[in-house]
């Protein structure tokens, strides 16, 4: 199944930083739901387009580079002005891990690096009182596992935002801003062998920070299925709202 497409009208804009960090299984489900992806490989030099227009949705995805560092990832300036564009004209945005980062920092917030080193591996969240109702973390139940490969976390979230889900290492797991955009530390989009390809690149950089990368590597492979099912859902569940939302446009 093809997850992405080079039209733009009408599709979800999606921003990949890296090689090894695609939309993957989150993309799999939007494109279930009926929606196009539009990818752009920024770090190939594909250019970001000036604005959302022709968009109806934008997804962010993760990657190694810091959210600041403008000069290693030239193109997050612009990333940070669709996140706030889409943001102020209520276009449906997913930001995940690194691009949920992005979000935080993009509207004022702040991200730091992790002093108790990093968090990785299969991570069991809470839910947060607002996370009831919410049109797309709603259905995620207590204790849900997530896939986690991050140095860096929102240390504090942008002024309005809604903390959605917790977990006991990393604060803010999830929060939503504004009426249709949503952010999450945790990887939905990936399952083991993807963690495992992280595992190999940054391995070394784990065990001299206290970590065990086969040990991450082996409990994602275990809540695979739970994985799947919980954070596809999510997946079409924010599909359902992009969908909505380009309804409402057109109407």
């Amino acid at each position: 199944m093809t997850t992405e497409t080079q039209e733009t009208g009408q599709a979800v804009l999606v921003v990949q930083h890296e090689a090894d960090a695609g939309p993957g299984l989150v993309g799999e489900h939007l494109v279930r739901t009926g929606l196009r992806l539009h990818v752009i490989r920024a770090w190939k030099g594909e250019a970001l387009p000036e604005t959302l227009g022709g968009h109806t949705g934008l997804l962010v995805l993760g990657g190694s580079v810091n959210c600041e560092d403008d000069e290693a990832a030239p193109w997050l300036p612009r990333v940070r002005a669709l996140v706030r564009e889409a943001v102020a004209g209520e276009v449906p945005l997913l930001g995940i891990c690194l691009g949920g980062q992005i979000v935080a920092h993009a509207l004022g917030g702040s991200v730091a690096r992790r002093v108790q080193g990093p968090e990785v591996g299969s991570v069991s969240l809470r839910r947060l009182p607002a996370a009831a109702g919410d049109p797309v973390l709603g259905a995620v139940p207590e204790g849900a596992p997530a896939a986690q490969w991050h140095w860096d976390e929102v240390d504090r979230l942008p002024a309005g935002a809604v903390p959605l889900l917790t977990g006991d290492d990393c604060p803010y797991q999830a929060f939503r801003v504004g009426s249709a955009g949503w952010a999450v530390q945790f990887h939905p989009e990936v399952g083991a062998d993807t963690v495992a390809v992280w595992a190999d690149a940054d391995g070394e950089d784990l065990r001299a920070a206290g970590g065990d990368p086969e040990a991450a590597v082996a409990s994602v492979r275990e809540a695979e299925p739970e994985l799947r099912a919980v954070w596809g859902a999510v997946s079409e569940a924010w599909g359902t709202v992009v969908r909505a939302h380009a309804g409402a446009r057109i109407a």
